[in-house]
């Protein structure tokens, strides 16, 4: 088991940066994450992922350039940080873990956060 707890959510304006953190407990370090955000009345829908080790990350074709994910699997967390931040960005963001790499798909994830709300406001 896995258990997921998202933070660093909030209102920023368009242009703006965000970190989320995504703290895990229960050997993550086994696991490959991602982050899902999902807005009001839409799929939800992948943004990033990263290998166990780190070494490699994967991005939605919306966010790549804007958004960098990291691991420090010392500290049992994962990381979103978001520049360059738009209104379309605005979602509930989920951090999961799941047992297949380079995955976009919401059921290949096991385990998921409870998420944590990004606002961006133009």
């Amino acid at each position: 088991q896995v258990q997921l707890v998202e933070s660093g959510g909030g209102l920023v304006q368009a242009g703006g940066s965000l970190r989320l953190s995504c703290a895990a407990s229960g050997r993550p370090f086994s696991y490959y994450m991602g982050w899902f955000r999902q807005a009001p009345g839409k799929e939800r829908e992948f943004v990033a992922g990263i290998s166990r080790s780190g070494a490699s990350t994967y991005y939605a074709d919306s966010v790549k350039g804007r958004f960098t994910i990291s691991r420090d699997n010392a500290k049992n967390t994962v990381y979103l940080q978001m520049n360059s931040l738009d209104p379309e960005d605005t979602a509930g963001y989920y951090c999961a873990a799941g047992s297949r790499i380079f995955t976009v798909a919401t059921g290949d994830y096991e385990f998921w956060g409870q998420g944590t709300q990004v606002t961006v406001s133009s």
